[in-house]
């Protein structure tokens, strides 16, 4: 496997453009598209909160049909809780791609992310399009990773490339998000393309897994989202004999995809609201892969917990209490805790005083490990999680305004 550049636009077919269209402040992109020259085979999966976006509502029937070939995206504004009216606006933006590309409109998909509950300023987005699709171009890549981020404060995009059957396959892949991050999707866009000929069940079958090890395994603040989407895109380009599903070429395509959504995913955790540390944090001796799970995501959103990291305090005590009251049972005479691999509980106990300044050490670090050990099984569950800094307040304070 081999690092390229180019992002999104990295797999041979695809054009991306972003621009600003007037939807936020002046000079700040806002609109973006992404246009494979064929047809591509798409996969998605979408959030989880029973209240959806507009966007997302188009996009989970599109994707059905197996085939896509555009996609839209806007910044700025979610089209979430907009009602009629906003689903109107997510199709007439579909319409608007599809009508000057040429191609049928229920291959071109859309996002949105922003403030919930305004209307699409649709005048502006109406005259957006057409320049968006002027500025289409083989390495535009980078300029539609720009127009997509919302309180973000840096690009995120990732590429890579394998041989695979004796052709050399791209992945490329670019993503928003920054607050309400959190497993079972968070407030994130992200969208992944390859050049490989795939056959539509075997692409779900790769996206599904790589959100299920990356994506879902991260939280800033634990909240999820109305408008989170992964969309990939697979285009044939590559010239490939056909990637089914149980091939060994499909296992081969599933680790680029997973390696590129995970350096998405943790670039977006690097890139948190306020945050001054990312925790890899592993859950291990479990019982059932729920309960390692439910304990992992317990103490990844204690806020007892995400304030002593910002603090620079190694108050092992809150990481055991938020895994007490996880709901899965525990035996507390069997917890073993350890910080980049320093032990300081075992049996249930602090190791004392010398363990605990060699921990203290660890905590001031901007990136470590965590590892409980419930010694009640061998189910295993890790997650990556941030601190929680005064700047988080400050910025979602004021996020209207």
């Amino acid at each position: 496997m081999t690092d390229v550049s180019g992002g999104i636009t990295a797999p041979a077919g695809y054009l991306a453009a972003g621009i600003h269209a007037g939807i936020k402040k002046p000079s700040i992109p806002d609109l973006a598209l992404l246009v494979s020259s064929t047809p591509a085979t798409v996969a998605g999966v979408f959030t989880t909160n029973r209240v959806v976006a507009a966007p997302v509502i188009v996009d989970r029937m599109r994707v059905r049909s197996g085939l896509a070939q555009a996609i839209i995206i806007n910044s700025g504004n979610a089209n979430a809780c907009t009602g009629r009216q906003g689903l109107s606006d997510a199709e007439e933006m579909t319409t608007l791609v599809a009508e000057r590309l040429r191609i049928p409109m229920r291959r071109v998909l859309v996002g949105s992310t922003g403030v919930i509950g305004q209307p699409l300023p649709m005048p502006v987005i109406r005259r957006g399009i057409p320049l968006v699709i002027k500025s289409l171009r083989r390495r535009g890549g980078r300029d539609a990773a720009r127009a997509i981020l919302t309180t973000d404060t840096r690009v995120k995009e990732a590429a890579v490339q394998a041989r695979i059957g004796g052709k050399l396959i791209t992945v490329g892949g670019m993503a928003k998000g920054s607050g309400m991050i959190h497993p079972d999707m968070a407030t994130l866009l992200a969208y992944v393309t390859t050049d490989a000929a795939v056959s539509r069940q075997a692409l779900q079958t790769c996206l599904t897994r790589a959100v299920e090890r990356t994506f879902n395994c991260i939280s800033v603040d634990g909240d999820t989202s109305t408008n989170d989407t992964v969309l990939c895109l697979a285009n044939g380009a590559a010239r490939n004999r056909r990637i089914d599903s149980g091939s060994r070429e499909l296992a081969q395509l599933s680790r680029l995809i997973e390696d590129v959504c995970r350096r998405l995913a943790h670039a977006i955790c690097w890139d948190g609201e306020g945050v001054t540390k990312v925790v890899e944090l592993h859950v291990t001796g479990a019982r059932r892969l729920d309960d390692a799970r439910q304990i992992a995501r317990t103490i990844a959103t204690s806020m007892l917990v995400k304030t002593a990291l910002f603090g620079e305090d190694a108050n092992w005590g809150r990481i055991i209490a938020a895994a007490g009251r996880s709901g899965v049972a525990l035996r507390p005479e069997r917890l073993g805790l350890a910080f980049n691999g320093i032990p300081i509980v075992r049996g249930g106990k602090s190791l004392g005083k010398a363990a605990e300044r060699r921990i203290a050490r660890v905590v001031k670090d901007d990136e470590f490990t965590l590892r409980l050990d419930v010694h009640q099984g061998t189910a295993a569950n890790r997650v990556w999680f941030t601190d929680l800094s005064y700047d988080y307040v400050k910025i979602n304070a004021s996020y209207r305004s």
